[in-house]
């Protein structure tokens, strides 16, 4: 069985996690210095590298080599070749211990960690336990975790991941070092799913690459998932292909709609609309993408040194396009625009007519700024 680009490219090191620098930065330190806590909660959307950074630490503190050598020791990073790294990159390290709390989440398990938890490692300095999705624990189990969350034995190390920070109690949230995991930067998916392309010897196109990783949602794993799927083609990925089989609309054609909306030319928007709806596309998603492209030319307007952040969701070609149409646009019209879309699209998730929402409310706003 073949394996999962986003296991098989998974970082070995921390240097290697995109777009969570800060993250990296104190958790190197940390492994310099020997101060890797007894408790860590890392938090965010899923496909950020919770999980991944979680067995990185299970690496730093169990590696043998940053035991033995003082030198690779300073650098704050697992060797990932010794015994213990080996085995924590295939998933057979007797010493880590992950436990989903999605599946595992009553008293009962708990209780069950807080006997082992007393055991010593069997072949390694450190015990690891890794809580997945522990915002799914029930109360009771919360609270039988808090004194072993509090005060774990010296040889143990507990990581909580979740997706949904606001749902625990503040009692664990408090006991822990917290870390959150923003989503990745468009432009760096961009960049590892070009490396991984080339490694795979798959052929795809750039605008491919653009689409995946916008509807990847800032989520790496997400991103890999679909070139992986993609890859299984024996013909090169071109953009049409890309969108038939993602059911989302390229960077393109979001950008031609916006056009025809802006210059006010309503036939050209609602036959443009029409020829997408007869391709068979997410008309849901692209009314979502549109807001979103649409905001960010009227931000640019507004504030130009917005493109700062606007450089990191997209690439240099988007950015002169939406340069280009944000001269042509005027707050006033916008505004509205927007609202109307945010309207259409709250009411097109619940119509067995996706299109017409996103129709009525262009024709409407159109029709008034003739």
């Amino acid at each position: 069985m073949a394996l999962a680009f986003y296991r098989k490219y998974r970082p070995k090191k921390l240097e290697e996690l995109l777009g969570q620098e800060a993250t990296i930065q104190i958790l190197q330190n940390a492994a310099k210095q020997d101060r890797i806590g007894h408790a860590y909660l890392f938090y965010g959307p899923r496909g950020t590298g919770k999980t991944t950074t979680a067995r990185l630490v299970v690496k730093l503190l169990n590696c043998e080599r940053r035991h033995a050598d003082k030198a690779f020791h300073d650098k704050g990073e697992p060797c990932g070749e010794c015994r213990t790294c080996r085995e924590v990159d295939e998933g057979n390290a007797f010493d880590l211990i992950e436990i989903d709390a999605a599946s595992n989440r009553g008293i009962d398990e708990i209780r069950n960690l807080k006997e082992s938890i007393g055991s010593v490692p069997t072949s390694a300095p450190y015990k690891v336990y890794i809580i997945d999705e522990v915002h799914m624990l029930t109360g009771a189990a919360f609270n039988a975790l808090l004194k072993t969350l509090e005060e774990p034995p010296r040889h143990a190390v507990l990581i909580l991941a979740t997706t949904e920070y606001e749902k625990l109690p503040a009692t664990i949230t408090s006991r822990t070092q917290r870390f959150l995991f923003k989503k990745l930067p468009k432009v760096k998916i961009i960049e590892k799913l070009s490396l991984i392309a080339k490694a795979e010897g798959i052929t795809i196109d750039g605008a491919a690459l653009e689409l995946i990783a916008a509807a990847s949602e800032g989520s790496l794993r997400d991103a890999e998932s679909l070139l992986d799927q993609l890859g299984s083609l024996e013909s090169a990925i071109t953009l049409s292909v890309a969108e038939r089989l993602t059911g989302r609309v390229g960077f393109k054609k979001v950008d031609a709609l916006a056009e025809h909306i802006i210059n006010g030319d309503l036939t050209r928007a609602i036959h443009y609309l029409a020829e997408i709806n007869e391709e068979g596309h997410n008309i849901i998603q692209l009314t979502k993408d549109l807001i979103h492209y649409l905001r960010k030319i009227l931000s640019y307007k507004l504030s130009p040194s917005v493109e700062t952040f606007l450089h990191l969701e997209m690439t240099n070609d988007e950015l002169k396009r939406l340069k280009e149409l944000s001269e042509k646009v005027s707050p006033e019209k916008t505004i509205p625009l927007i609202k109307a879309l945010i309207r259409g699209y709250s009411e097109m998730r619940y119509s067995p007519f996706a299109a017409v929402p996103l129709e009525v409310a262009l024709i409407e706003h159109l029709k008034k700024t003739e």
